[in-house]
This record gives C-alpha cells, sequence and structure tokens, in this order.
C-alpha cells in the first residue's frame, strides 16, 4: 500500500515536472519568441534556422527589385541585394537583425519577414520546429521602364548662364496617375548605394552610413517627402483653384492697372511693377486673371488672394491636404502656409498667394494639389503597394484606389484650371522655346503646367519648379490628362530651364515608347494666344 502511493506522487511529481516544462517550451519558443530573437545579445538569432526567408520586391509588371543573396560571412548566411539604387529612398534598406531597416523595407517588415499574412500561422510552426520563417513578396506600383527614363533624363537642363539656371543635382520628381493615385516613378537625388549600405550594416560597420549621414548634399533624405521648400509660382496654382471654385474671380475677369502691374499696398506691402513679371512683353496693363496666371504676375495673385481673405483661403488648403498628414505608406513631412504661431494675417497672405511668403511645403504636396486639378477635383489616396503575395503569387493584399474624402474641387474649376495651365506653356512662363534644350511647348503630348522660381534671397539662386499634367487636349478641355509630373532642383534656377528638359523629355519617352497609352492631342492653331488674349 505504502509502495502505490510513493509510485503515485512519483508519477504525479513527474507530470507536474513534465507539465510545467512544456509550458515553459511554449512561452519561450512561441509566446515570447519574438522577444527572445530581438534581443541582440542572442546570438541565436543568426542562425539559419532563425533567419526569415525575406520576401522580395517586385514593380508592377513583376521585374525585380530586391532580394536576399547568399552571403555566408551574414548573419543568417544572406544580404539584401538591389536591382533598381535610384529607388534607394523609396525601398531603403534592410541590414539585418541588428540595425533598423528604412523605407519601405521597415513598413512592410512584418510582411516581408513572415510575422503577418497568409504565412504567419505555417511560421509560428517553423519557429517551433527551428525551421527557417519564409516572408511575403510585396508588388509596387513603380514601373522600373518610367523609373530609368525619369533618373535619365533627370540630368537634363537649359544651358547655364548664371542668371535663369544654375549647376545642381539636388531635388526630386515624381510621376504620378492622378485618376488612381498610384506613383509610377519616384526620384530623389543624391542618392546612396543602398547595396553598399546593406553590405557593411550587415557586416557591423557603420563606415558608409557614417559617411552618408555627414554627406552635407543629404543623400539620406528622401526628398520628394522629407524635404520642405519655398513653393514660388507654383503656388498660384493652389490660389488659382481656391479663387476660381470660391467665385472670387473667373479666368476672364479683367483687372485694372494698378492690381495687375502696380504700384499698391495691400496689406502692408507695396507691390511694385518689378515684381509683375509683366514687362516688356505688356502694352496694355488691363490684363485677365488667366493672362495673368500665364505670365506669373505676382501683383495680380497678391490682390486675387486678398480678395479671398485668410479663413476661405486657408480653408482650402486644408481641403487640398495642406497642414494635414498626407496618407502614404512612407512619412510625409506635413506641408505648412501658416506661421510659427499656427496663424496667418493679411500682410503674409498676400504673399503667400504667390508663393514667397510663409508657404513651405513638400514636392509630394504639390503632387496632390497637381492631382486635383488633374482628376477633375477629386484627390485619390496616394500609394506605391500595388499587392502583396505569397511566394506562389496567392493574393494577400490588394491595392484599389480610394478617394481623399469628398471632391476638393468642382468639376468646372479643375476644368478652367487645366485650361489656364495650358496658357502656361504656350503663351507665358512655361513657353522656353528661346531656350535651347527647353521645349515644354513645342512636345507634341500637349503638356500643361504652372512654373514656380523659388526666390530664396541672401544672393542664392532660385528652386526651379514645375507641376505638369499631360496629354491635354484643347479642343476637349474636359478630358483628362493621364498622367502628372512634379519635379523641382534646388538652387537650379527659373522652373522651366532647371526641370523643363526634363520633365518634356520624360513625358515625351512614356508616350512615345508606349508604356502609358494616351491619345495624341491636336496642336494649338496659329495665333491661339493671341485670339485667347494670353499674349498682346
Amino acid at each position: 500500500m505504502n509502495i502505490s502511493n510513493g509510485i503515485r506522487r512519483i508519477t504525479q511529481l513527474f507530470l507536474v515536472l513534465f507539465l510545467a516544462m512544456s509550458a515553459g517550451l511554449v512561452y519561450w519558443q512561441v509566446a515570447v519568441a519574438d522577444q527572445v530573437t530581438s534581443n541582440p545579445r542572442n546570438l541565436r538569432s543568426c542562425m539559419s534556422t532563425s533567419v526569415p526567408q525575406r520576401g522580395r520586391i517586385f514593380d508592377r509588371n513583376g521585374v525585380l527589385l530586391a532580394d536576399s543573396q547568399p552571403d555566408p560571412d551574414a548573419c543568417g548566411g544572406f544580404v539584401r541585394h538591389y536591382y533598381e539604387p535610384s529607388l534607394a529612398g523609396l525601398i531603403g534598406y534592410y541590414p539585418g537583425p541588428y540595425f533598423l531597416a528604412t523605407g519601405l523595407e521597415a513598413k512592410f517588415d512584418d510582411y516581408l519577414s513572415g510575422r503577418v499574412g497568409m504565412t504567419s500561422l505555417d511560421n509560428q510552426v517553423n519557429k517551433t520546429l527551428h525551421r527557417s520563417p519564409v516572408g511575403d513578396d510585396i508588388y509596387l506600383t513603380i514601373d522600373v521602364r518610367i523609373q530609368r527614363i525619369l533618373v535619365k533624363n533627370f540630368a537634363l537642363h537649359a544651358p547655364f548662364d548664371g542668371v535663369n539656371s544654375f549647376p545642381t543635382n539636388r531635388g526630386s520628381a515624381m510621376v504620378m496617375d492622378p485618376h488612381t493615385g498610384e506613383v509610377l516613378a519616384i526620384y530623389s537625388s543624391p542618392g546612396y548605394d543602398p547595396n553598399k549600405m546593406a553590405q557593411t550594416l550587415t557586416h557591423a560597420s557603420l563606415s558608409y552610413y557614417n559617411q552618408m549621414v555627414n554627406d552635407p548634399e543629404r543623400p539620406l533624405v528622401f526628398r520628394p517627402t522629407q524635404g520642405q521648400y519655398v513653393p514660388g509660382s507654383t503656388y498660384k496654382a493652389t490660389t488659382l483653384m481656391a479663387a476660381l471654385d470660391s467665385g472670387t474671380t473667373t479666368l476672364d475677369r479683367v483687372y485694372e492697372p494698378k492690381f495687375t502691374h502696380g504700384p499698391v499696398t495691400l496689406g502692408q506691402h507695396v507691390l511694385s511693377p518689378s515684381i509683375s513679371n509683366l514687362d516688356p512683353f505688356t502694352k496694355n496693363y488691363n490684363v485677365s486673371t488667366g493672362y495673368g496666371f500665364a505670365h506669373s504676375d505676382n501683383v495680380l495673385f497678391a490682390k486675387i488672394g486678398d480678395d479671398m481673405g485668410v479663413d476661405s483661403w486657408l480653408a482650402y488648403n486644408k481641403k487640398f491636404m495642406v497642414g494635414e498628414k498626407i496618407p502614404f505608406e512612407l512619412p510625409v513631412a506635413v506641408s505648412r502656409v501658416t506661421q510659427a504661431d499656427g496663424t496667418l494675417d493679411e500682410n503674409h497672405l498676400v504673399d503667400n498667394a504667390f508663393g514667397q511668403g510663409v508657404d513651405f511645403v513638400t514636392p509630394f504636396q504639390m503632387a496632390m494639389i497637381n492631382n486635383i486639378a488633374a482628376n477633375d477635383g477629386q484627390l485619390m489616396q496616394p500609394t506605391v503597394l500595388s499587392k502583396v503575395a505569397t511566394r506562389d503569387k496567392a493574393p494577400v493584399k490588394t491595392f484599389s484606389p480610394q478617394n481623399l474624402g469628398d471632391a476638393q474641387l468642382k468639376q468646372t474649376t479643375a476644368i478652367d484650371v487645366r485650361k489656364a495651365m495650358y496658357g502656361v506653356v504656350q503663351c507665358g512662363s512655361g513657353n522656353n522655346d528661346f531656350v535651347p534644350g527647353a521645349m515644354l511647348s513645342t512636345s507634341r503630348w500637349g503638356i500643361i503646367g504652372k512654373t514656380g522660381t523659388a526666390e530664396l534671397g541672401n544672393g542664392k539662386p532660385a528652386h526651379g519648379w514645375l507641376i505638369t499634367q499631360a496629354p491635354y487636349n484643347y479642343q476637349q478641355s474636359d478630358k483628362m490628362p493621364t498622367l502628372t509630373i512634379v519635379a523641382m532642383k534646388e538652387n537650379g534656377g527659373e522652373g522651366a530651364d532647371a526641370v523643363g528638359p526634363v520633365i518634356t523629355a520624360t513625358y515625351n519617352d512614356i508616350f512615345d515608347q508606349g508604356l502609358v497609352k494616351a491619345d495624341l492631342p491636336p496642336p494649338p492653331p496659329g495665333g491661339y494666344c493671341y485670339t485667347n488674349r494670353l499674349l498682346q
């Protein structure tokens, strides 16, 4: 009897110990496995069975952009490899488990590493059985063919003259589908070598990273979303949209000379003829809003902004996502048009209205504003993600276009804005036929846009901007353009000179090669600018 009780107690003891051990294994191998493996003191994180078979990254057409390559000296035996270095700022880099990933590598790390998605349940089993986890693949909206065209053409410029154009390699550009919000190409210059970054960090060397951090050209800053700049006259497009939509003005409304040429006092500023941009070709200063927009008249747009008033002008900026957090896969710096205390007075409004006040915006923000006009007044949520899929291409997550709230503008307003942008290129500040190598107005694809020359003061060359759309058919003004391109070069000078050749060549290459289908618009008739009172 005593022997039976002893056996029973020993059996119960072993059962308790077994259950405790099993619970411990479940706790350490499942419940807190991620915490344990992420601990830098845990060398098991570099074992091949612990390192995930990281998912790949493809463009919209299935072209490989990033994968993992064998490297016996790397943690886990693999190092990340990138096939399109010009996308470094967007895709970022994955340096292994001991350093932080950046860009889309960080944003979609849970999918790429297999922590979420259709492979996540399988990976819990893989961890328990000490098998390597498997990650999902992601497909971007980027078309690598268009990306390479944009990068190749970014080096184009008008001849440097030290007055209207200056040498620079700093800036950004992006190509978008305004009707879906998809980013087809995006470039930040100068950039960095993502393969060298991944290689050095994976092997625990900070040499290249520190070199890039200390580079005064700031190659690690992704300029399209994080660069913030004075927008110059591209911001007249914002004021035009708001003023037309609110009924403050019309394209054919004619203003008296003091409001188009000056001198006139608005707020506390005396606006002089020297900033009107109407000389020497304008003889009669009784000109319309459309004429003033085509020739980038600062005096007139200060007047139009002043007529709107602070509250109405700010309300439209908010509708255009200015001062708001733009939803996108990567963080977008918040643009602003108010003073440091968050207010705006009349004195700053009149400067803001033509882009030289306290406006401070990202290129991505200007792309959003441009897309509103290109898409009949409705802003689409921007995206660079096409889909997430397993290695055998089973869909995990797919993209579908989304409106960003109610329409930001009436359709008639958007049509009028596009008509005004056509006047800029054909008749005004975008008509650079006289500048060799800059051919906006001569492209057969009917480019429309707004130039910007953002004055910085202190003898610094201006930032050169362009927001554009194409193709545009002047005979069918209600037909929406297919693509938008926004580009800027820091300290590049006049917008048409600094980035006009970049944008012209990019549209021509995309449409001529049939990479995006578009109808060829008719050229404008002779005398178009005079007939429409956009030249005198």
